[in-house]
């Protein structure tokens, strides 16, 4: 169908960028999900029942009430406003995602009413995402009332921001003296080393991890200690620890550039160019390895050691990382938030921006975040735009999406996969002129260039009518993944469309459809192959099944009312007809559907 043409041209470009651009940056941090040491364990519970998740669904609320159903007098502000309607306006502002909003709403509902505890946890919990620390970290004391998802990342927020102000020794005693707990025992192991060492107090800092805590703890822990060894010149030590690491193939991918900077700084740059060159030819997941390696061989200045704060950061992030991992996105905005709190850089505004805007519930922040990463480093800066560009065009702002790759096209314009997702998001709005001049030029149009580029390329050239450009360009792409259900429908709706080889074309949506049955799209190009075929009777069964997956799409009711006048239902044909105006369809539908209700279909 001609809708699929556009979806499916912008869904091809972000397959390939949305994976490259949702890691985090080059290097400053190490990433944990490439390292496959168990199963993970089922997600943490949310931080607490506040959000809207879906069209009218909403996560279960707890047994306490949040309000008394009776309250003598009512509680007001200063200003006159009740309790009662001070917490349906934040709630509301969360549901929406107006986490500092909401946050001011419900910290106000606290005050007037300390002694509801499903109060403070909302209230907690909106401060945490909006932000606002320091009001979450003066919950700790109540955290005994509090669920442990609240009250333990109140702990390591109060912590963590004596840390931040300068007050190592407070937040090392706290920590020893009461750990976090779970669910963010993780988080308060990896950064409580670097707390310590910060307050001096290195026994606590270079102890062993608890080898029986969740083993990606554990060897992240050990690496934590390895850098905390150098720091403290126990070059041994930590050489030790960190060949640990990398000895070990499970662990080897994701430490070796650490090993790498190490070996640089202990001025053995011919052993590190070699680590670097061995992980490069292993084909290591870290993508800063050849960087690295031409740094190393150049001369150039190795990597500094982490301040204790940085390092502190990184313990976070990584903790982030894996909260994000499994599915607890509102832990991870947490956490990040705290490493920012602590070394305000831009990878550190990126990723937090990009882990929110996973999270519909959370989308309207993580853009918010994004806009606010620097323009240096370039690199940086550009994976913000695209990262924005994907939330924008899920979110049906598809200027504004353009808008947004444009600007990490001039940051990087040398990154082949921004030219790419920027193309793709031309043809969503029907610039196919500029599409093609990325897709035909330098950048994409290379030796062995991917499915995706020559499937956008077809499809540009489709929507210009230049019939035989497109249809080698997809053949080539399909050739390339024969059982991909976006090439399958795209190549074979044109044949079928055009009745130049509409039973070869059927066949291919056939398959198309059995790899993808959910697709209302898909569904509607087999229904309109079965109208092309003669099989009338069945394209109504199918076209009736795709109208109730895709609803408002006015091409998909437009064919159901062709196969219902096929059939002898004129009624209904009408029907389904009139509806299609009502769902903006282009110019030229309009145009044939008014003369369809005037004149009827002639078969």
């Amino acid at each position: 169908m001609r809708l699929i043409v556009l979806r499916s041209a912008l869904l091809a470009a972000t397959m390939l960028a949305a994976p490259a651009f949702a890691q985090e940056p080059p290097r400053p941090t190490i990433s944990p999900e490439a390292l496959p040491l168990r199963e993970i364990e089922p997600s943490p519970p949310p931080l607490a029942p506040l959000i809207v998740v879906g069209e009218g669904e909403e996560t279960p609320a707890p047994t306490i009430d949040a309000i008394p159903r009776v309250w003598s007098p009512v509680p007001r502000d200063d200003d006159g406003r009740t309790a009662y309607g001070l917490f349906l306006s934040g709630r509301s502002a969360l549901a929406q995602g107006r986490f500092e909003e909401g946050a001011t709403f419900l910290g106000a509902v606290q005050t007037l009413t300390p002694e509801q505890p499903a109060v403070t946890e909302q209230a907690t919990t909106a401060a945490l995402l909006a932000g606002d620390l320091r009001y979450a970290a003066r919950t700790a004391s109540d955290a005994g009332a509090a669920s442990p998802a609240i009250g333990e990342a109140a702990e390591l927020v109060a912590a963590v921001l004596a840390f931040a102000d300068g007050d190592a020794r407070r937040a090392n005693t706290q920590l020893k003296s009461d750990p976090v707990g779970a669910p963010h025992v993780r988080a308060g192991a990896l950064v409580a080393p670097w707390i310590a060492a910060a307050a001096g107090d290195w026994e606590t800092a270079l102890a062993e991890p608890n080898p029986t805590a969740d083993p990606l703890g554990v060897v992240f822990g050990r690496y934590n200690r390895a850098i905390l060894l150098e720091r403290r010149r126990r070059y041994d030590d930590a050489e030790a620890a960190l060949r640990v690491l990398i000895d070990n193939p499970r662990t080897a991918p994701v430490f070796r550039a650490a090993y790498g900077e190490f070996l640089e700084r202990r001025g053995r740059r011919d052993e590190a160019v070699a680590v670097y060159e061995a992980g490069i030819a292993a084909g290591a997941l870290d993508p800063g390895l050849i960087p690295e390696a031409a740094r190393a061989a150049s001369g150039g200045r190795p990597p500094a050691l982490p301040t204790f704060r940085a390092g502190a950061a990184e313990a976070l992030t990584i903790a982030a990382r894996q909260a994000t991992a499994e599915g607890a996105e509102q832990f991870a905005v947490v956490y990040l938030r705290l490493a920012v709190a602590l070394d305000r850089t831009p990878e550190t505004l990126y990723l937090l921006g990009q882990t929110a805007t996973q999270e519909d519930d959370l989308r309207e922040l993580g853009l918010a975040v994004l806009t606010q990463v620097p323009a240096d480093p370039p690199a940086i800066y550009a994976a913000s735009r695209v990262q924005l560009g994907l939330t924008l065009a899920a979110e049906d702002r598809p200027e504004d999406a353009l808008a947004a790759f444009l600007a990490a096209q001039a940051a990087a314009p040398q990154d082949a996969r921004i030219a790419q997702v920027t193309a793709g998001q031309l043809l969503q709005l029907d610039r196919h002129e500029d599409a093609l001049e990325l897709l035909n030029g330098p950048l994409l149009n290379i030796e062995g260039q991917g499915a995706d580029v020559r499937f956008l390329r077809g499809a540009a050239y489709e929507s210009l009518g230049r019939i035989p450009e497109a249809e080698a360009e997809l053949w080539t792409a399909l050739q390339a993944e024969p059982n991909e259900p976006v090439y399958l429908n795209y190549l074979g709706y044109l044949w079928v469309d055009s009745g130049t080889r509409v039973a070869e074309g059927a066949e291919m949506i056939a398959r198309a459809h059995a790899a993808d049955p959910e697709d209302g799209n898909i569904q509607d190009s087999l229904g309109w192959a079965q109208f092309r075929l003669g099989q009338f009777e069945t394209a109504v069964e199918t076209l009736e099944q795709a109208v109730a997956k895709e609803p408002a799409n006015a091409e998909i009711n437009d064919h159901l009312g062709d196969a219902y006048w096929s059939v002898g239902r004129r009624r209904e044909a009408g029907f389904q007809w009139t509806r299609v105006l009502t769902l903006d369809p282009d110019a030229e539908r309009r145009a044939e559907v008014e003369k369809k209700l005037a004149e009827g279909l002639d078969l």
